[in-house]
């Protein structure tokens, strides 16, 4: 019997994606961004077509490297404005009952104790259908903005993650016991002191002496997604994520870096089936192929280069404004810094490729690094399936290049197809976000980092 394919829609509280000058296209709803109305329709919209999660992305500062100035971004609407995506969750798990729903939220500016409870509280109020993505910011915007010369070095910005999950690990797994919280009113206990610890923290980077804020959620620990490309990042998710999401292109690098996580997790006593991997991707489909390609040149139509390379220097910290093509070339063989992934990336699947600015800009719009589909509805369906066949990966993170229209024609279109075929659900099970996405129980599984931490 083949995998099941699982399905994430991906979104950001704001005008668009990482689709630079869609926007403006006709019906896109971009305007639609911080109207509370949007997100639950959508939410509903996602759980009647069965998908198993949505994620909401989010950054903490401006696409400010192109040009060294924010100009660019604030007239594509380049993740900004951008609004607090946690604010969200309550409201979309109020008008839902089993859509896994996943937020974004940075640990570089924050502390774990604040972290924890904010977590335990939405996992709380969706009744356990929480998963948090990890993510340590890299714009220096950021930094800037929240007091630094300059942001964290990259290493030592996972460093102080391991240690920002551990602190978390212990207030969400160990801080309060299986019942603690006992409600006897004719004692007068609402919970037993005796099963409420101190973690007792004191590392490198936070001291955390005390005790959890909230009583343990459904899940204690949210599910896990990280979607870090670089070494140290893929080392990071190797030790905690529980859903990783791949920025990868084509089967073959999707497969390097499954094989690269999975390897590097072993180490921690994990298992394979312990991540599950879930590559981007942006469908584009129409009734017949040739439609779908009409459709991606409309799309085309809209796209501001300036957007893309405003987005494409942010990720790689390399200001591309003015490059020429022997200073493009230096660039794109330059594996350091910022860039050292999408450089191995290019050379790697394009050897030897002379890159123009306008080159480079196509393959990098339309949800940046995602692998952009584009064909029939069958075409599209037999496409994903080969690629989860192919690759071993578990899932896809569903971008979108037209905001309404895209998920509408995935949903109508694609998504029936491969639940004819038995590859996606068509009902959902009971239970957690976690019981729903690994058949298994609500808490973290025993091989996991979380479940080895000691006070």
């Amino acid at each position: 019997m083949k995998k099941r394919i699982r399905f994430n829609y991906v979104e950001k509280h704001s005008p668009i994606l990482d689709n630079p000058g869609l926007w403006k296209y006709p019906g896109s709803e971009a305007h639609r961004y911080s109207s509370l109305s949007y997100w639950t329709e959508l939410a509903v919209k996602l759980e009647k077509a069965c998908f198993d999660g949505l994620f909401l992305g989010d950054a903490l500062g401006v696409y400010d490297t192109y040009g060294g100035s924010k100009d660019a971004a604030v007239r594509e609407g380049l993740s900004l404005p951008i609004h607090d995506p946690t604010y969200l969750i309550p409201a979309i798990a109020a008008a839902t009952k089993h859509l896994g729903l996943a937020v974004t939220c940075s640990l570089t500016y924050d502390h774990p104790y604040a972290m924890a409870r904010r977590m335990s509280t939405l996992d709380h109020l969706t009744e356990g259908r929480l998963g948090w993505n990890i993510v340590t910011s890299n714009l220096e915007s950021a930094a800037r903005n929240f007091g630094l010369d300059t942001q964290i070095e990259h290493d030592t910005r996972y460093d102080r993650g391991d240690e920002f999950m551990e602190v978390c690990y212990k207030l969400w797994e160990l801080s309060w016991e299986d019942g603690a919280v006992v409600q006897d009113a004719d004692s007068g206990i609402f919970a037993d002191p005796s099963k409420v610890k101190d973690i007792g923290h004191e590392g490198p980077f936070f001291r955390v002496p005390g005790i959890h804020l909230c009583d343990p959620s459904p899940q204690r620990t949210p599910v896990l997604f990280q979607a870090g490309s670089s070494k140290r990042g893929r080392e990071f998710a190797a030790r905690h994520a529980e859903c990783n999401f791949l920025n990868a292109i084509t089967p073959e690098e999707t497969r390097h870096l499954i094989s690269d996580i999975r390897s590097r997790a072993e180490k921690y006593g994990r298992k394979a089936e312990d991540i599950l991997f879930f590559p981007r991707v942006v469908p584009v489909v129409g009734a017949t192929e040739e439609e779908a390609r009409d459709k991606l040149d409309r799309y085309f139509s809209f796209l501001s280069t300036e957007g893309t390379l405003a987005l494409l220097s942010t990720w790689t910290g390399t200001d591309l404004f003015g490059y020429t093509a022997d200073r493009l070339h230096a660039f794109v063989e330059r594996k350091s810094g910022g860039n050292a992934y999408i450089s191995d990336y290019l050379q790697r699947a394009h050897p030897g490729k002379q890159w123009t600015i306008a080159e480079l800009a196509r393959l990098y719009a339309f949800g940046g690094m995602g692998n952009v589909i584009v064909g029939s509805p069958e075409q599209v369906a037999d496409r994903l399936e080969s690629f989860i066949d192919e690759t071993g990966a578990d899932g896809f993170n569903i971008g979108y290049i037209s905001r309404s229209e895209s998920l509408t024609d995935f949903i109508t279109l694609v998504l029936p197809i491969l639940q004819q075929r038995g590859r996606a659900q068509t009902e959902y099970s009971e239970g957690t976000y976690r019981e729903q996405l690994f058949d298994r129980g609500p808490y973290l599984p025993a091989s996991h980092s979380g479940k080895k931490v000691k006070l």
